[in-house]
């Protein structure tokens, strides 16, 4: 079975880095943007199996992005990770309390976001 997954992220080098750790797995698809308000219009068109975003976006920040996504019956039970540069406790926190599966500030170790993604979405 294949899985598809959003990557959200403004800057250019990190989502071409969550991507090639995405796309290391077989059978997995990935859909990339660089803006909250892109992801809100792509959830409608897709079936996402994970989401992962940043915080700081140009448009709609990622934590804004999550209550979209947590109060859409279509994602409320969808993993998403937030991977961010914002490491303090109380973005993380809010992060979680959102629906977030997992809060990663960065730089992510490749191994690390590997790992998660194998849990998640059961890869061998």
């Amino acid at each position: 079975m294949g899985y598809k997954v959003l990557i959200v992220e403004d800057s250019e080098a990190s989502r071409d880095y969550l991507a090639t750790a995405v796309t290391s797995f077989d059978g997995v698809e990935v859909v990339t943007t660089d803006r909250g308000f892109e992801a809100l219009k792509l959830l409608p068109l897709h079936r996402f199996d994970l989401i992962i975003t940043d915080i700081q976006m140009p448009d709609i920040n990622g934590l804004e992005l999550i209550n979209f996504v947590k109060k859409n019956p279509n994602y409320r039970h969808t993993p998403l990770f937030i991977v961010t540069a914002e490491g303090r406790e109380q973005d993380r926190a809010r992060g979680l309390a959102l629906g977030a599966a997992e809060y990663l500030v960065k730089p992510v170790k490749v191994e690390d976001l590997v790992g998660l993604l194998r849990r998640y979405l059961e890869l061998a």
